[in-house]
């Protein structure tokens, strides 16, 4: 099409679409249209920008911007534009015009959603309408517009199935962008105060007594630092991010639990508290539902902590999120990495942590118990979302109905009125049979959940009773060994054939004794247990008589062993003879003794190792497995070279069953610390050469 005839027919169609529209005929525009000597291209090409240019000439009257958008859609559906037509209409405007104005206009375009999902419109205008979302979007200030970008995401949210990408967070993103800043710059004197307790007056003094809650500048930096934690939950899965979580919610948690709120006390509730009138009167609940409560960002001046910890909503807020983290722990997540698994220790203590949140909820007023039960029921509800989305967002479709059209025909091949035996009623056939999904779908679909499918209802449960079942197994509820004593003094046992062998498994197990030596061939396996049996009770004894000497001695003015205690002593002679006759052979020689004994070190005595280390400790730290992360936190936690090195060591001989000395020597002469292993050697004869005078 040439630009002159391009004109023509924009001049012809501007003068049409105006007098149209002013009659609100569109029939006048269409008989226009039908009557223009052209392609159906070029006309809707005129026309298109006719209603382009005079949608321009419109920007101040907001109705009429509404019935010419309307008038555009009709035009549409009379194939004169084409169906972007409306949306594209609605760009243009919202460039034009000021905030303000948008605001307004954007009502109309919410208010024909229905419009804009209809297969007509909505095939061809959804990427038009999705940019233009975004274009307002832009041009807004999430702070001061907050309600509009709202409505604008409702909209989006309305707009579009469930099943669209562009609306999903498929992987599972967080926005790690939204980080909440905090800290003391600019506020050296409201640091000295929670720093030192504030130099205030009597008059505040009273106020902070009054309001019994203690802030310090420790509780204001953890409070604020759980919000890293919340923004980023994959943080609760390294080892030493824990710790610090664990720390910063117990504080937390543990302050909310010490100050109570108090509910405020209307008119009306202080009726009911008289026996007037009902505690929830329908006013008090309407005044509390119409109520508005909204935090755009957090506030983190640390002179308004106290304040916020007071109020209701605020502390509300952070329960929640509190609640949100945990079961984003605790669920299945297609897209969660293979190490980020809770321990069972982490477990516990996440359902014991989150039965004290729901008891801070339900104690917040007003409301808290039934705020407390909407929020565990919204939870629940988002476990199916979840759920769903793990299974690939499926489309939700209405189920189709199922059409009775071979009832009549059944009916005549049966020769009877009636239906027959496990028939449909009204139908005359049998009931059909739901169809069984494959096989390798339900093991596929249990896969990506992270699940087992046995094939079983209630082998399957067994097998996610816990993600990692081999580490299930190595807890302690799964230890069914007796213990020696036990087994030993049973006499059921002692008819079973088998009971010597198990005893000697349990003695190796359990008790040192196993290892003493007898020569004589005639000693029976029975003797000797029964002899070990024997050995048991008098340490028992041993024990027991030591705890009570040393009771004496410690009470101002000892008393006299009574009777019974002589008897105790007796008894233990007689054990001696006993043993004495038994193990008569019983006589090592110092090449048969085991002289190697696992020297206990307390905290004292790895202090004293610490300096000879130094500042090669890290190097140690790695040899011993420790990660970077690791060791970032010892670093963190302690300011001295000595105390980063002497936690360390701590930490090692607590978790590391196979810590001890002489496998430290033997690390750091590997290591080539020549001094520190020396060190460690002097230790370790030390700490010989007092046990073997504790011995003698």
């Amino acid at each position: 099409m040439s630009s002159s005839n391009f004109l023509v027919l924009l001049k012809t169609f501007s003068e049409s679409l105006k007098r149209a529209f002013k009659a609100n005929d569109i029939e006048l525009l269409k008989t226009e249209y039908d009557a223009a000597r052209a392609t159906d291209n070029d006309k809707k090409t005129a026309l298109h920008q006719a209603f382009r240019d005079m949608m321009l000439t419109k920007t101040e009257n907001i109705p009429a911007i509404e019935g010419f958008i309307s008038f555009a859609i009709i035009s549409c559906r009379k194939d004169m534009t084409a169906a972007t037509m409306p949306v594209v209409l609605l760009g243009d405007i919202f460039d034009a015009v000021t905030l303000d104005r948008a605001e307004q206009i954007f009502t109309y375009v919410e208010n024909n959603v229905t419009i804009w999902k209809e297969e007509f419109f909505f095939t061809a205008c959804k990427h038009n309408l999705l940019r233009m979302c975004n274009d307002l979007l832009r041009r807004l200030s999430r702070s001061q517009n907050t309600v509009f970008c709202g409505r604008i995401l409702l909209f989006l949210a309305k707009f579009f199935p469930f099943s669209e990408r562009s609306g999903l967070n498929i992987i599972s993103e967080f926005n790690l962008e939204n980080i909440t800043e905090y800290g003391m710059e600019g506020n050296e004197t409201t640091l000295e105060q929670l720093a030192g307790g504030g130099n205030g007056t009597g008059e505040d003094e009273a106020d902070t007594e009054e309001n019994k809650l203690k802030i310090d500048y420790n509780l204001y930096c953890k409070f604020w630092a759980l919000q890293d934690f919340f923004r980023n939950p994959n943080q609760c899965y390294n080892k030493v991010q824990w710790k610090t979580f664990a720390t910063h919610a117990g504080s937390v948690l543990s302050a909310f639990s010490s100050f109570k709120l108090e509910e405020h006390r209307s008119a009306s509730t202080a009726k009911a508290a008289d026996g007037s009138a009902p505690v929830d009167s329908p006013a008090d609940e309407k005044q509390i539902r119409e109520a508005g409560h909204f935090f755009a960002k957090f506030l983190t001046n640390p002179k308004l902590l106290s304040l916020q910890l007071s109020d209701s909503n605020f502390r509300r807020s952070v329960l929640v999120q509190f609640l949100i983290l945990f079961q984003y722990l605790n669920s299945t997540v297609k897209f969660k990495a293979e190490a980020h698994v809770l321990t069972p220790a982490q477990g516990e203590w996440l359902k014991e942590t989150e039965t004290l949140v729901y008891r801070l909820l339900e104690e917040s007023p007003p409301n808290g118990i039934k705020f407390a039960e909407t929020v565990r029921h919204m939870l629940t509800r988002e476990e199916l979302w979840n759920s769903w989305k793990n299974e690939g967002c499926k489309e939700f479709k209405r189920p189709e109905a199922v059409l009775d059209d071979a009832a009549p025909a059944v009916a005549a091949t049966s020769g009877t009125s009636g239906s027959s035996v496990g028939a449909s009623p009204g139908t005359g056939r049998p009931p059909a049979k739901r169809p069984r999904r494959p096989l390798g779908d339900l093991i596929r679909d249990a896969t990506r959940q992270g699940k087992f499918f046995m094939g079983n209802q209630e082998l399957t449960r067994l097998w996610n009773l816990c993600p990692d079942n081999l580490q299930a197994c190595k807890g302690t509820d799964r230890n069914f060994l007796p213990s020696l004593e036990t087994y030993l003094e049973n006499p059921k046992e002692k008819q079973d054939p088998s009971f010597e062998w198990r005893a000697l498994r349990l003695l190796a197990r359990q008790s040192p004794h196993f290892f003493t030596l007898f020569n004589t061939p005639s000693y029976k396996v029975s003797d000797y247990l029964e002899s070990v049996r024997k050995k048991i009770q008098k340490d028992k004894l041993d024990v027991r008589l030591e705890n009570a000497i040393q009771e004496e001695t410690a009470a101002p003015g000892g008393v006299e062993p009574t009777e019974a205690e002589g008897e105790g002593l007796v008894g233990d002679e007689e054990h001696e003879q006993m043993d004495s006759e038994l193990l008569k052979t019983e006589q090592l020689t110092p090449e048969d003794k085991n002289t190697h004994k696992t020297l206990a070190v307390s905290k004292e005595q790895l202090a004293e190792l610490a300096p000879s280390i130094g500042k090669d400790w890290k190097k140690l730290a790695i040899k011993l497995g420790y990660s970077a992360d690791e060791i970032q936190y010892f670093e963190s936690e302690n300011a001295a070279v000595t105390e980063q090195c002497c936690h360390l060591l701590t930490l090692w001989f607590d978790d590391d069953m196979d810590a001890s000395l002489d496998n430290l020597a033997y690390i750091l002469e590997g290591l080539e610390m020549g001094v520190a292993a020396d060190a460690v050697k002097q230790m370790i004869a030390l700490l010989s050469d007092k046990v073997e005078e504790v011995s003698e």
